[in-house]
């Protein structure tokens, strides 16, 4: 991505397609979400005084509609390409055990001690081909860690670092993809993990894999169909599911964090609200406007043409208007989530200091 021919044009509130009807309350309480954790420390600071003036409009539409009106600056994102691309992604919902008994024998893993970030963890999708993560030595040497065939054949077997066992590799796989998982024990209960670091090697999309190799034409590839063929095809799944090298390391998560999932810098995400950037682009916290024309089962029917909240990132949301769509947690959820490959705009509302 050439980020120097990248510039931010401004424009005024009546060049948003549908800005009028967006629910502004509803994006103003997932911008609070985001506000809460800057305040912290910073009472002075401009934005900080921004924050809690939001805190005052919120529960309000016409309010939070003057609120973004009044303090932001809406500026349309121009860069080589005529749009951008939306996808989504959501919370699974999948059976587990915190030990390793009958069906549930695939283990998901806490992050290792000797796992340290060689790039900030916001900023992994700019690090392009080169390791994000790696292993520190005793002496201090840095190595890359193990890939996810590696570690799937036994490389971190036995040494306590099991978090709960999966049934399904499938599932396992994709909650890897997602980022976070709500886990339902035996008992009944139900833990919430999240994402905690991965093993630095470079994300590779099986879907693309697969469109390469003509197993699959571009327009037929969803979250259902992938899902659907590497379990038709357990002889393969596995060999294709070790393309992506990629390996995802989780926490449980515990007390008041337990009640949401979290995207980056653990902000609690907002269903339709919370959307995934290339931080080293947009800066986290910072209010987007999306407009997806083709993007219509989200609002029977109508374009998606939404104000969200820049909240999250992902190894594969790389570029100026590519985003990623929270959807929220649950089957419902992955079923939009899996219909969501749309082009976009994006118009980012930066603050007005002055």
């Amino acid at each position: 991505m050439k980020h120097e021919i990248l510039r931010f044009e401004a424009v005024s509130f009546s060049d948003l397609p549908g800005w009028e009807q967006d629910d502004h309350a509803a994006a103003l309480q997932a911008f609070l979400k985001s506000s809460s954790n800057f305040v912290k420390g910073q009472s002075k600071d401009p934005l900080a005084l921004l924050c809690r003036e939001a805190e005052a409009n919120a529960g309000h539409s016409v309010k939070a509609r003057v609120f973004f009106e009044t303090h932001f600056k809406p500026h349309r994102v121009v860069h080589q390409e005529p749009h951008g691309l939306v996808t989504g992604y959501y919370e699974p919902v999948l059976p587990g055990s915190r030990v390793r008994e009958g069906q549930f024998q695939i283990p998901v893993y806490r992050r290792p001690p000797d796992l340290v970030n060689v790039v900030d963890d916001s900023l992994r999708a700019s690090a392009g081909e080169n390791l994000t993560h790696a292993r520190r030595l005793a002496d201090g040497t840095l190595v890359p860690y193990p890939t996810r065939q590696e570690i799937e054949s036994g490389a971190l077997a036995g040494q306590g670092f099991e978090l709960m066992y999966l049934a399904d590799p499938v599932d396992t796989f994709f909650m890897h993809v997602q980022g976070s998982g709500m886990i339902e024990l035996p008992d009944g209960s139900c833990v919430r993990l999240s994402y905690d670091g991965k093993n630095g090697h470079p994300y590779t999309s099986i879907g693309r894999h697969l469109i390469e190799t003509g197993v699959f034409k571009a327009e037929n590839v969803t979250l259902d169909a992938l899902v659907d063929w590497l379990r038709a095809n357990p002889e393969k799944a596995r060999e294709v599911m070790w393309k992506n090298a990629s390996f995802v390391f989780f926490r449980e998560l515990t007390g008041e964090e337990a009640y949401s999932p979290l995207g980056a810098n653990e902000i609690p995400l907002t269903p339709g609200r919370s959307l995934a950037v290339d931080a080293s682009i947009h800066t986290l916290g910072t209010p987007v406007y999306v407009v997806a024309p083709t993007l219509t089962h989200t609002d029977g029917g109508k374009s998606f043409q939404r104000l969200m909240i820049a909240q999250d990132v992902g190894s594969a949301i790389r570029g100026p208007e590519r985003g990623d769509i929270f959807f929220g947690t649950g089957s419902e959820a992955g079923r939009q989530a899996g219909m969501t490959k749309h082009p976009a705009n994006f118009f980012v509302l930066l603050p007005r200091y002055g």
